[in-house]
This record gives C-alpha cells, sequence and structure tokens, in this order.
C-alpha cells in the first residue's frame, strides 16, 4: 500500500521499484541447510538476544550448575532453546535468558521415551548435560549416565538431529574403580555406537557461583577432611568457560564426531586450595586429616543413611584419583578459548566467607588482576 500511495503522489513508476527494493530484507545467502537433514535454518535479525539464528536446540540437564550457562549463552545469540526439566519451577528462572517465547520449558522423564521425542523433535541440536553426583532409590549412575545418555541417542537419532553433544567427565574409563566414572565411560560409549558424528565434552571439575566446589570449602567450616592427605591433583576450570566451548559447538562443523577434554590452565594439590580459600576468606577453615582407611569407612556407613548426599564410597575413590589427560585430546585451545585462572577470580567467590569486619580488604595475588577487568561475571 506504501508503495501504490508513493507512485499516485509522484506520479513516477520508478519509485515503485526503489520502495520495493528498500522493503526486501532477506536473499537466498541468508539460508543455510542443515547437513545432515537438510533442513534450512533462517537467520532473522542483526544478530544477538532479540535476533533469531534459525538454530533449536534442546537442553537436557539445563537446571543443574552447568546447564543455566549453557541456556544463557545460546539464548544471547539467538537461539530457541527447548528446556527439559522435571519440574517446571526449577527452570522458572531460565525464561529470562531470552527473548520472549525464545526459551521453552518441557517436561520429560528420563524412562519415558515419548517424553523425550516430544522435547526434541523440533530441534536441530541437543545437549545431554544430566548427571548425578550420588545415587538415589529411582536412579542409580548406569540409569542416568549410561542407559538414559542410550535412550536420548536412539530417540534423536530417529528424530533426524543433527549434532548431539554429550557431556561426559575427566577421567571417564571402564575400567575406572569410580562406579561414576565407569558409567560415564559406558555413556560415551553408547552415544558413539548409535551417533557416531556425536561430540563428546569431558570437563574437569567445575568452579563458579553455585558449584559444590568452592562454597563447600567455604561453608563446611570446621568439617572439613582431607582424603590422600590433600595430594590429589586437580586441574579445576570454570562453568562459564566450559559454556563458551558448548555454544561454539552449535554451529562449529569441525567438532563433529571428536572429543574435548576441558580442564583448567593450573594444576593444584587439593590442600592448595584449601590454603587459597583461607587467604581469601581470611577464616581458619580447619581440616581434619582422616587415614583413606578411615574415612571410606565412614562413607560405607553414611551411605546406608536415607537421603544422604554428602558422602560416599564412590566419592572418596573420585577423590583420591588424579586428573589424568588424555595425550593428544583436543582442548580449549582448539576452539581458540584461553580458560580462566582460579587465582586471579577466586576472591569473587570466596569474599563472601570473609567476617564483617574484612570484608573489603583486598587480595594481594589476585587483586591487581581483577580490577584490570581480567574475568567477565555478566558475558
Amino acid at each position: 500500500m506504501l508503495a501504490s500511495v508513493a507512485l499516485k503522489q509522484v506520479g513516477r513508476p520508478q519509485v515503485l521499484a526503489k520502495v520495493t527494493t528498500a522493503t526486501q530484507t532477506r536473499n537466498i545467502h541468508d539460508v543455510t541447510f542443515t547437513k545432515k537433514n537438510g533442513q534450512p535454518l533462517i537467520r532473522q535479525g542483526l544478530g544477538g538476544r532479540s535476533s533469531t539464528n534459525g538454530h533449536i536446540a534442546t537442553v537436557f540437564g539445563c537446571t543443574g550448575f552447568l546447564g543455566r550457562y549453557v541456556v544463557n549463552k545460546l539464548a544471547q545469540q539467538g537461539t530457541q532453546v527447548i528446556v527439559a526439566n522435571r519440574d517446571p519451577d526449577e527452570s522458572r528462572h531460565l525464561k529470562v535468558c531470552g527473548d520472549l517465547g525464545q526459551v521453552i520449558p518441557l517436561e520429560f522423564n528420563l524412562k519415558d521415551r515419548e517424553s523425550l521425542v516430544e522435547c526434541v523433535r523440533h530441534s536441530d541440536v541437543v545437549y545431554n548435560l544430566i548427571g548425578r553426583d550420588y545415587e538415589t532409590k529411582n536412579f542409580t549412575f548406569d540409569d542416568v549416565h549410561a542407559d538414559g545418555a542410550r535412550r536420548l541417542a536412539e530417540v534423536c537419532a530417529e528424530s533426524g538431529v543433527s549434532k548431539f553433544i554429550q557431556v561426559s567427565a575427566l577421567n571417564a574409563s571402564e575400567d575406572s574403580p569410580s562406579k561414576f566414572l565407569r558409567s560415564k565411560a559406558l555413556g560415551e560409549k553408547y552415544v558413539r555406537e548409535i551417533i557416531p558424528g556425536s561430540t563428546i565434552v569431558r570437563p574437569s571439575i567445575m568452579w563458579g557461583h553455585e558449584d559444590r566446589f568452592l562454597n563447600k570449602i567455604g561453608e563446611n567450616e570446621g568439617w572439613q577432611y582431607y582424603v590422600n592427605e590433600g595430594e590429589t591433583k586437580i586441574r579445576p576450570v570454570s562453568a562459564i568457560d566450559v559454556a563458551q566451548a558448548l555454544d561454539i559447538m552449535l554451529t562449529a562443523e569441525s567438532t563433529v564426531g571428536k572429543t574435548f577434554e576441558l580442564y583448567g590452565p593450573k594444576e593444584y594439590q587439593v590442600k592448595q586450595i584449601f590454603e587459597l580459600a583461607r587467604e581469601i576468606a581470611m577464616k581458619p577453615l580447619p581440616i581434619y586429616p582422616i587415614p583413606n582407611v578411615g574415612i571410606k569407612l565412614i562413607a560405607t556407613l553414611m551411605d546406608k543413611l536415607p537421603y544422604n548426599q554428602m558422602v560416599s564410597p564412590d566419592l572418596i575413590e573420585r577423590l583420591k584419583m588424579d586428573d589424568k589427560i588424555t595425550p593428544g585430546a583436543l582442548t580449549f585451545e582448539d576452539l581458540y578459548i584461553k580458560p580462566t585462572d582460579l587465582e586471579t577470580v577466586a576472591i569473587y567467590f570466596l569474599r563472601r566467607f570473609r567476617s564483617n569486619a574484612v570484608f573489603d580488604l583486598p587480595y594481594e595475588k589476585g587483586e591487581g588482576q581483577v580490577q584490570k577487568g581480567v574475568y567477565h561475571l555478566i558475558d
């Protein structure tokens, strides 16, 4: 109608051509086709949260520690995200990560195949972040990490999902003394058998605002214990860095069928992490060295208690294992990401455990780098 009005007022046919050209905003080169099923990905907008990049991603395990960061990263670049959850109240906070209608909650049951099909039938990318640190009466490690991953992979293969990304764990091995790590390795095996092009991600222990690592050290004042005399070697990694890597895998075709091991830039002994926490929190944070035999016996007794989520014999086995890096494995460097050094930003996460009298005092080792903006809490 705008073109006809302009033509009537001016009386020249050239105006119609100009108006028609100005309203054209999409061309054939704006359409991308997925390699697996040939479906078009139509982009709208200039990029960012209020645009649409054409991708629809389903995130299983979205309500966990890592999941909320992954959903936020995906939604920020215009991905429509289906947040598969078991309780709508637990995923409610994720809806504000994206624009209106871009974050869609759907309920599922890992043992209900129909609910899994409903969660993935519109998606071209699926992330499996489901994991448990302890077993329950309803779900064992194998139920969640092995059989659950296999069931998800089968549903995705049948639904024509273009990309499947399985989050496992560093040190996952079928020969591991830990049942948790054996089940993780078995899940990797099942996924690769069903979807050979699936991407496997093995992060080390992750730290962040809602972690069970730094927060546990700061909160459990007077209740800490050493396993292996605190000499276990670990490479803690930022959850935001891992989420950034998973976000890149959404569109990076070079990651298809590959295995990535994501770990921090520096190796620590567990007792060094406690020393760092003492320096920043300015508290004694006493630790009780308990022999491995004694702590395993205590863990065995506590594991028989109902609703025990604190310690188990399998957890003790994991706490005794050093982080082992597979030679030649792909890492952050292959994704052009420089992982964050824990010492430079630890004050952001441990300052809240200080008393009011020393809350504002700087931390000498990391304060200078923190002030330079090395780490961005809001990306």
